[in-house]
């Protein structure tokens, strides 16, 4: 049995999908940084060497936001596009998890 089709993205225009993949980009390297996830310091180290270059897009791509005077970040619509990109799981890997009760 197949999963429900995802709905599909909002529209958004390009330097706003740049800025959606570009942090979602820096969210998964941070997610693969994080001790608590980790398993090896060669992983954690080669996320690491790779987070500026995403960090440099991300900045890139909210640079041609400002300008080409899109001001304002529709954060609704930003936020119904990634959820659509699985965002919720992807953030959570960057949390650290709640202290399990005794």
């Amino acid at each position: 049995m197949l999963p429900p089709p995802l709905p599909p993205l909002p529209a958004l225009t390009r330097a706003e999908a740049d800025f959606v993949d570009g942090y979602l980009a820096v969210v998964d390297l941070l997610g693969r940084i994080n001790p608590v996830h980790g398993h090896d310091t060669y992983g954690a180290l080669r996320a690491a060497q790779a987070l500026a270059s995403r960090a440099d897009a991300l900045r890139d791509a909210l640079a041609l936001m400002h300008e080409r005077g899109e001001s304002t970040v529709h954060a609704a619509t930003l936020a119904r596009a990634l959820r659509v990109l699985d965002g919720e799981r992807r953030t959570a890997r960057v949390m650290v998890p709640p202290e399990p009760t005794p």
